[in-house]
């Protein structure tokens, strides 16, 4: 295949790339800064600009682009940051697709779309939550409705909190946990998706050479709870994890983020698994160890 990748520097589009490429597919970075190699092409989402031509032949586009969710303290002018990068890419690259025919918009969203869902399963026909996250991911997801009105395929990729080596949901855990210093947040009973970055990439190359078109749960198979979670955390970095972290102490450090995080969405990934795709990781437990190296 012949893909072009947006937000190819971040944690699962630096992943996906190298996967791409191992697998023998020509990949193609969109950058906003000048072109420093043979495989990047640059595009100005603000002006709606992109250099001719970077979609003809194109197989696919990715869509990865949008600032951390969790990187920075939420205050209203960090809430806009987050629509900004997000909705405005997808508009410029549904707008792209559609005028150049490309068969595929892979464009990345969350399950935070899904607001808090209580202990109730929540698979792909669930409906569009409340709170900030799931209004974002609604607008977010509206955006590549040009790409499908013009008929390619478009698949929204709502993913749950990555485990990596390299960052996503463990980066700031962590060092509290190498301290003995981990614990659940609130009452620890809110179901929290997760994934295996490996996991997470295998399920994008699966619906890129695949059929499947509209929302798809990118989440672990069996969803836990952020006190299994942090009770499997301990025990693979076998640490205690003993303390909690009240609702009021989470807001004076994150702001309104802790709300969303907070939240409770017991996500499974239903699309993924009647499509017959097999997770390597099916477990938070597993998937924990294999990321710290045990």
């Amino acid at each position: 295949m012949r893909v072009v990748v947006a937000g190819s520097s971040g944690l699962i589009g630096t992943a996906l790339v190298a996967r791409l490429r191992k697998d023998g597919h020509e990949v193609l970075g969109l950058v906003r800064r000048t072109p420093h190699a043979p495989d990047e092409r640059q595009w100005d989402p603000p002006a709606g600009r992109m250099d001719p031509g970077v979609l003809d032949g194109v197989d696919a586009v990715v869509n990865l682009c949008g600032a951390g969710l969790a990187d920075r303290r939420w205050s209203q002018a960090r809430k806009q940051v987050l629509l900004d990068s997000r909705i405005e890419p997808t508009e410029v690259l549904a707008a792209k697709v559609a005028e150049s025919g490309v068969p595929t918009l892979l464009n990345a969203s969350a399950v935070g779309v899904y607001g808090d869902t209580g202990a109730s399963t929540v698979d792909e026909s669930a409906p569009v939550g409340r709170g900030f996250l799931a209004e974002l991911c609604a607008h977010w997801e509206a955006a590549t409705e040009p790409a499908k009105a013009a008929g390619a395929r478009v698949v929204l990729a709502r993913t749950a909190s990555v485990l990596s080596r390299k960052g996503g949901l463990l980066g700031p855990l962590r060092p509290l946990f190498s301290l003995a210093l981990g614990g659940k947040l609130g009452s620890g009973e809110q179901y929290m998706p997760w994934i295996h970055l490996d996991d997470h990439i295998e399920g994008l190359m699966f619906l890129l050479r695949g059929d499947v078109a509209g929302p798809v749960n990118l989440a672990g198979p069996t969803p836990a709870t952020n006190a299994e979670f942090t009770a499997a955390f301990g025990r693979v970095k076998n640490r205690p994890a003993v303390f909690t972290v009240p609702k009021f102490a989470l807001k004076a450090v994150v702001g309104d983020l802790a709300d969303e995080i907070l939240l409770s969405q017991r996500v499974v990934p239903k699309v993924l698994q009647d499509k017959g795709f097999t997770f390597t990781f099916g477990t938070v437990e597993a998937a924990l160890e294999a990321v710290e190296g045990r």
